[in-house]
């Protein structure tokens, strides 16, 4: 319907035949409006728009064939909470989350394990091999009591992104709660790339047998 080839209002091109250019006045020739004549249809409009005639209805527009669901009674209670909530709220429980790893950390002393005691870890359990998170634990308790050395050790890149990672909780939630405006870090998915590749790599060099990678292996 809209897309056969139309010369005129109410006569459709023939098959082969052009359709021809809208209409445009020659360099020195008045316009319709000048001659006081109506102007041609088309005129004025780019190739391809789509102009109301007279008694013609515009093209349907585009409907979905099902309606959007309603959500559940448990989402409309978190939306209700989400809007009712303080605008400090979501920063205070990530913060209380982070303060729950911190002291895990510092009461569980991972560093005094017994030597014979089985890893929590299920694939050093089953295969010995350290895994990419491997030794993240001890590296923070070594952290917060400021061994950066030993923290390294332990988990190097860990270390690595654990001042990027503050700093990006700091800036969120200081925009959360109090609206603070401090310099976003733009990290773009080649940075991001780089740092999973760097992760894979140091996972697979802390599990080599030879030295030097036998002195990353916790």
């Amino acid at each position: 319907m809209y897309g056969e080839r139309v010369t005129s209002v109410d006569r459709p091109a023939a098959p082969g035949q052009e359709q021809p250019p809208a209409w445009s006045p020659e360099p020195g020739q008045p316009g319709p409006a000048e001659a006081g004549q109506p102007a041609p249809v088309g005129a004025g409009q780019p190739a391809g728009a789509w102009t109301a005639e007279a008694g013609q209805p515009p093209p349907p527009a585009w409907s979905y064939p099902y309606p959007a669901p309603e959500p559940d009674r448990f989402t409309r209670f978190v939306l209700r909470l989400h809007d009712r909530a303080p605008r400090w709220a979501l920063p205070l429980g990530a913060l209380a989350c982070v303060g729950m790893g911190m002291a895990y950390a510092l009461l569980s002393d991972p560093t005094r394990s017994d030597p014979d005691a089985a890893p929590s870890c299920l694939l050093k359990l089953t295969t010995g091999l350290d895994c990419p998170g491997c030794g993240g634990t001890r590296a923070l308790w070594y952290v917060l009591h400021a061994d950066l050395p030993a923290a390294a050790r332990h988990h190097f890149v860990f270390v690595f992104a654990l001042p990027f990672l503050a700093y990006l909780f700091v800036a969120w939630a200081g925009k959360q709660a109090f609206g603070w405006r401090l310099p976003q870090l733009r990290l773009d998915n080649r940075v991001i790339a780089g740092f999973l590749v760097g992760w894979l790599v140091f996972s697979v060099a802390r599990n080599l047998p030879w030295a030097p990678f036998t002195a990353l292996y916790v």
